[in-house]
């Protein structure tokens, strides 16, 4: 038992300790996702906690809010992910990142079109994974801008939609964000 909270203090230490030395920042972010089968395009908003542990490995967590319509909109789809992502900085400004995320998830379908009025809408649960790239320009000594590009692997299970069997909804999402030292 000894060992084992000892271990955890110490850990916690050096995860706290670099997290202090190398620095966190919170901040807003905003976007653009398109999933490729969608009917269009939509702004995300959000926000994001990053977390450097050294200069070449950090860690972002964050909680976004996202909409896109299918099938001529008989089907609307919201999430809220919360992603975490792995950053590695080969340079002190463009990181590549890859990571998951939990999205809950609602499908509500337009009952007032025909073949849909029996089709409940639902929520639920999926995992889903990512990768891209960015840059994180330091704008003054206590925050920073960033901005990239993400591809999201996400494949819903569209089965209530009539004639939905191949529709895809990976997607890509491009962020900017400010954030501010803590």
């Amino acid at each position: 038992m000894f060992k084992r909270t000892l271990f955890s203090l110490s850990l916690a230490m050096l995860i706290f300790g670099q997290m202090y030395a190398q620095g966190a920042s919170f901040g807003p972010q905003v976007g653009y996702q398109k999933a490729r089968d969608a009917d269009k395009g939509n702004v995300i908003g959000g926000a994001a906690l990053r977390i450097k542990l050294n200069p070449v490995i950090g860690f972002e967590g964050a909680i976004n809010y996202r909409q896109e319509k299918y099938a001529n909109e008989a089907l609307t789809v919201r999430s809220w992910p919360i992603m975490l992502t792995g950053l590695i900085y080969p340079t002190s400004i463009i990181y590549g990142a890859i990571g998951f995320g939990w999205y809950n998830t609602s499908f509500d379908y337009n009952q007032n079109l025909s073949g849909y009025q029996d089709i409940e809408d639902k929520t639920i649960q999926k995992v889903g994974w990512h990768f891209g790239a960015g840059v994180d320009l330091p704008v003054g000594p206590a925050s920073n801008f960033t901005a990239d590009i993400r591809y999201v692997f996400l494949n819903y299970n569209f089965s209530g939609i009539p004639g939905s069997g191949e529709l895809n909804s990976n997607f890509y999402v491009v962020t900017v964000g400010y954030l501010v030292a803590l």
